[in-house]
């Protein structure tokens, strides 16, 4: 039987050792929702553009301090994150990777009308309509 995390962190402050674990998942990656991924193909197929891609980004504003902004792009940067579902897309600026760990990017369509959103746990708060936040 293997030595869970807790107990190996445990171990390590202990003894000061380090121990090399296999990771099989990171928590923190972004992840994109089978509605989106099925959106953005559908958007990319009506562009008759294969080479496009979804970029979600964060700017400074918005009624909560930063906002979440998306785009299509070709060009894929060489320090961008990409992230694949069913065949469509996800690009990532390392910027606005670090307010985005462990976020989902969804596709929803409702009252306010469809759209892509983000579902970002590492915001404190969101702006009524969900297209702003801060942490």
């Amino acid at each position: 039987m293997g030595v869970t995390p807790v107990w190996r962190s445990l171990l390590q402050l202990i003894h000061g050792i380090s121990m090399s674990v296999v990771q099989s998942h990171d928590p923190t990656n972004i992840s994109l929702s089978s509605n989106a991924a099925d959106k953005i193909k559908t958007l990319i197929s009506e562009e008759g553009n294969p080479r496009l891609k979804l970029r979600v980004f964060v700017t400074g504003g918005g009624c909560s301090g930063f906002q979440y902004g998306f785009s299509f792009d070709e060009t894929v940067n060489e320090d961008d994150t990409v992230v694949s579902n069913l065949g469509a897309d996800l690009m990532v600026d390392p910027l606005s990777f670090q307010y985005l760990q462990g976020a989902k990017v969804d596709y929803v369509e409702g009252l306010q009308g469809a759209r892509f959103v983000v579902n970002n746990p590492m915001a404190s708060a969101t702006c009524g309509c969900g297209s702003s936040f801060s942490v």
